[in-house]
């Protein structure tokens, strides 16, 4: 999973004396283990087990339905009837997709107004074709003020009435968009997408490829093109000339075999940008890694000027069609069954480079017999995504100093990165699991078939927002819990020190 890359987060007043320069960081160790704990406060409810645990006692006891905090507090929620993959949003609007079952009282895309976060209120339900279940495509381009999404995976045939694409106006009213267009585009299969910084090219993901929209005019979006790379999603460079992929691979319960290269694909989109007749992405470079399955997500940005990207894998390498199965052979070649963020230096795109692992010690396969007999035996086989990574958000892409990261069941992590090579955990927040409650629109509900779930799954993009009042918030989506806002209990200038 958003906001578009360009308004994925705000960038927050922080001291200067709390930014670390890396100016020297060449002669530096990667970071590869678990990074260092946060600490927390006195009256959190801090986990009892590993780093992003969540111990089989607590989740057949009950303990796990009231939830874990550290440095982070909830403020305000809004349930509904769940939630699916992915959140975005505009100045006080939120905007997030809901599973499409047919259960649901409400269809389609949910529009939230948060100018009182302790009571975010529905205002209004987007249901265009592709808003029925934008799956991890919701994004908004902050300077059209445009909101864009592609259909989700196996939510009806493509088809010459299909609507695979809908753009929407929010610069009249955020609580109230207007759909401007719904398009088909036959040859495209949606399932994630991204706008390029300057809001002319939507990109689709899904089915094996990615298309790219123009979408000068949003009342006619039209093809440019469509391209057999495989990709989960996508980011673009601040200029247009570079597309980030995560090219997705090494887990066979998705059917990506362990010989489907997992990582990271640079391509030059140069011609795409400027509109080029017949434009060709070429290969700049490539990054493929075991420790992960399932790449997801991109993040460009830079330290004192120089390029890094922010990269998420959804799961570890899964070599068994069974994903509890595939945890154990993930451990016993030494490898996590969990996957995770990790920050790559691009410097020379030709040849990118890890120099972080933002791994949780609930990743780390020194830790596999404390962690493998956490799911129980009945939903084992459904919890399919484990303490992994999904999506990340940084509070500014030019020297970020916090990232916030969705690890399904670990919660909501939140990272000190001001050195790329020394991540560390300052607070996270894990909220209650759900259990059998019945709700429709949530994908963990439906991926369990309402079986008892003993955690959320966090997985969407997450917002820093500062409000008037001087409070930091997050905010964020659970499947089973909804749209969730959370403040942060302790000054920045505390928490990076």
């Amino acid at each position: 999973m958003t906001g578009s890359r360009r308004i994925a987060a705000v960038a927050l007043a922080v001291m200067a004396p709390f930014l670390v320069k890396c100016g020297g960081d060449e002669a530096q160790t990667p970071w590869v283990g678990p990074v260092p704990k946060a600490q927390c406060g006195a009256n959190d409810r801090v986990e009892n087990g590993l780093q992003g645990q969540t111990t089989l006692t607590d989740r057949q006891s009950g303990a796990s339905e009231t939830a874990y905090n550290c440095n982070l507090d909830l403020v305000g929620q809004y349930q509904g009837e769940g939630a699916e993959w992915q959140l975005t949003w505009f100045n006080d609007c939120a905007y997030y997709g809901t599973y499409n079952n047919t259960s649901k009282v409400n269809k389609g895309t949910v529009v939230l107004n948060v100018a009182d976060p302790a009571h975010p209120a529905v205002t209004t339900y987007l249901t265009s074709p592709a808003m029925l279940d934008p799956w991890e495509s919701l994004k908004v381009n902050a300077p059209r003020k445009l909101l864009g999404a592609t259909k989700g995976p196996g939510f009806g045939a493509s088809g010459p009435t299909d609507k695979q694409f809908a753009f929407y106006d929010l610069q009249t009213d955020c609580k109230n968009p207007t759909l401007l267009s719904d398009v088909n585009i036959a040859v495209h299969t949606g399932h994630a997408g991204e706008w390029a910084p300057d809001g002319q090219t939507y990109y689709g993901t899904g089915g094996g490829g990615f298309t790219a929209m123009n979408v000068a005019d949003p009342r006619n979006p039209t093809l440019i093109g469509h391209w057999l790379y495989r990709t989960h999603d996508i980011s673009i460079s601040d200029d247009g000339n570079r597309a980030y992929l995560a090219q997705q691979g090494n887990f066979v319960p998705f059917g990506l075999t362990t010989t489907t290269f997992n990582g990271l694909v640079i391509l030059d989109t140069t011609d795409i940008q400027t509109r080029k007749a017949n434009p060709v992405p070429k290969l700049v470079g490539s990054l493929f890694w075991e420790d992960g399955g399932v790449a997801q997500q991109t993040i460009p940005v830079t330290y004192n000027g120089k390029p890094y990207l922010i990269f998420t894998d959804e799961t570890g390498a899964g070599p068994l069609q069974s994903p509890s199965a595939g945890r154990a052979e993930a451990c016993a070649r030494g490898l996590t069954p969990f996957g995770f963020a990790r920050i790559i230096d691009i410097t020379d795109e030709t040849q990118p480079r890890t120099v972080s692992k933002l791994m949780l010690e609930a990743s780390d396969p020194a830790n596999c017999s404390k962690f493998l007999g956490d799911f129980p035996d009945a939903t084992k086989d459904n919890d399919t995504y484990g303490y992994s990574s999904h999506y990340c958000t940084p509070d500014s892409f030019k020297d970020p100093k916090m990232l916030a990261c969705s690890y399904w069941g670990a919660g909501i992590r939140v990272f000190d990165i001001r050195n790329p090579y020394r991540p560390k955990e300052i607070a996270y927040y894990k909220p209650k699991a759900w259990r059998t409650t019945v709700l429709y629109g949530s994908s963990v509900y439906n991926d369990y078939g309402g079986k008892d779930r003993t955690t959320d799954r966090v997985g969407s993009n997450i917002r820093f927002k500062t409000q008037p009042n001087g409070e930091n918030h997050l905010w964020f989506i659970g499947q089973d819990g909804g749209f969730m806002v959370a403040k942060f209990t302790k000054p920045f200038s505390e928490l990076l020190r």
